[in-house]
C-alpha cells in the first residue's frame, strides 16, 4: 500500500504517527497495519479541515494532542531519553518530565503539519519475519523531491494488548538517542528540575531532525 507525504523530519514523522488515532476495534492491528492506518487517516484529516487549522494553528495542535496520547508508550520514551539522569528519580518527576516532552513534540509537530501534500509517496513495508513478538520495527521509505529514497523506522512494544511507539529512526538517526543528547546536556548544566520546568513552560528549543 502507497500514500502520499511531503519530506519529514524525524520529529514530524513522530507526530504524524502520533497525530491520527483513530477509534480501533477490539481485534488489534498489526504494527505494519497500524502504521498504514494511522498513516491514511492524517491525511483525510488535514484535507478536512486544512482551511481551519490554517486560521487557527492551535485547534490543530489540540487534534494532535488528544490523538496521540493512547498511541505512544510516553514513560517509556521518556525514559530511554532521559538514560542515566533518570536513575532514582520519583515515578511522578518521570511522568511529568514524559507529559512535558510530549506536549513540545506535538507542538512543534503541529506547526508543521500543514505542509504536507501529494507531491511524494511513503511505503510501509512488510514486517521482518522472527521478530520479538513484543517489540517490533516498521520499517516505511519515503519518496522525496527529488527523487531519492529516506528510510524511516518506527519502533513499538506491545503493552497491555496494544501496540505503541516509542522511538522513530530516520536515516539510521533515533529520535530517542539525538533528545538523549540534548535533555542530557541540558540536565548537566541546570538539573533535573530546572530542565523540566523549561520544558513544561516551553522555553526549551528541541530539534529532533535528520541531517
Amino acid at each position: 500500500m502507497r500514500v502520499m507525504a511531503k519530506p519529514l523530519s524525524s520529529l514530524m514523522l513522530l507526530g504524524a504517527f502520533f497525530a491520527m488515532a483513530p477509534m480501533l476495534s477490539l481485534a488489534q492491528p498489526s504494527p505494519d497495519q497500524l502504521i498504514k492506518d494511522l498513516t491514511e487517516d492524517l491525511y483525510a484529516l488535514i484535507d478536512e479541515h486544512r482551511t481551519a487549522y490554517e486560521a487557527d494553528i492551535e485547534l490543530l495542535k489540540q487534534a494532535v494532542d488528544g490523538r496521540m496520547r493512547q498511541h505512544i508508550d510516553a514513560v517509556y520514551a521518556g525514559r530511554l531519553v532521559l538514560g542515566r539522569h533518570g536513575r532514582g528519580l520519583d515515578s511522578d518527576k518521570v511522568q511529568a518530565f514524559a507529559d512535558a516532552l510530549g506536549s513540545v513534540l506535538m507542538d512543534q509537530y503541529a506547526e508543521r503539519l500543514l505542509d504536507f501534500d501529494s507531491q511524494n509517496e511513503v511505503e510501509v513495508l512488510p514486517l521482518e519475519p522472527n521478530q520479538d513478538p513484543r517489540r517490533t520495527r516498521v520499517r516505511t521509505r519515503l519518496r522525496l523531491d527529488n527523487g531519492s529514497i529516506m528510510p524511516i523506522d518506527y519502533m513499538l512494544r506491545l503493552q497491555d494488548g496494544q501496540w505503541q511507539l516509542f522511538d522513530v529512526i530516520a536515516e539510521g538517526i533515533s529520535y530517542v538517542a539525538t533528545l538523549r543528547t540534548q535533555i542530557g546536556e541540558q540536565i548537566t548544566q541546570q538539573g533535573f528540575d530546572a530542565t523540566l520546568e523549561s520544558l513544561q513552560a516551553g522555553r526549551l528549543t528541541l530539534q529532533a531532525e535528520t541531517p
